[in-house]
């Protein structure tokens, strides 16, 4: 059995445009929140809380964080990675119509995967692996090793689309095939 395995940010994904809102309801400046979500977001795809992230992307920039602004940022996080790539999801559709065994692997906080699994799309996959639930981030090694447990597959078994190189030459060191994510349209000729 071969697995085609997907990344979900910027691959299924459009990219999320609610980093504005994001910073807004931070009181923050764009530029200084961009940075501070970014360099801080691996802790919480490794899995740690929302409150713990927002709590500490406040202190780098200042703003407390309590609970209730904690679950708001969640939330518009959460929406603004919400939306799937209508190409992504017609090749996603196409290949589960003809039984391809679909799988997701995603660097992407436990919070997030609670909500993707309740996604109508999510029936597409036959596994779906979040760093978050599993406490380790692509490219490890582990987290490949894991997703290969979970499969019940072989690493020759698995191709694997990503958009960051790092991840594609993780999953390559790992043993999977692994493309570089150039669209669904590049996905699809290199399926066929």
């Amino acid at each position: 059995m071969n697995w085609i395995v997907f990344d979900y940010g910027d691959v299924l994904s459009k990219p999320s445009a609610a980093r504005p809102d994001l910073a807004a309801a931070m009181g923050a400046p764009l530029p200084e929140f961009e940075k501070a979500y970014w360099d801080l977001r691996l802790p919480y795809d490794a899995g740690s809380t929302p409150l713990e992230y927002w709590q500490a992307v406040g202190q780098a920039l200042g703003v407390p964080v309590d609970e209730a602004l904690s679950a708001e940022l969640t939330r518009i996080d959460i929406e603004g990675w919400g939306y799937l790539e209508p190409s992504s999801e017609a090749l996603l559709e196409t290949l589960a119509e003809a039984g391809a065994p679909l799988a997701l692997l995603s660097n992407a906080p436990a919070v997030f995967g609670e909500w993707a699994r309740a996604q109508d799309w999510a029936r597409h996959f036959r596994v779906t692996l979040f760093s978050g639930d599993v406490r380790c981030v692509k490219p490890d090694a582990k987290i490949f090793r894991l997703l290969l447990d979970e499969l019940g597959a072989e690493p020759s078994d698995c191709l694997f689309f990503d958009d960051r190189q790092s991840n594609v030459d993780g999953a390559r060191a790992a043993g999977l095939k692994a493309e570089l994510w150039n669209g669904a349209d590049a996905a699809r000729a290199w399926l066929d």
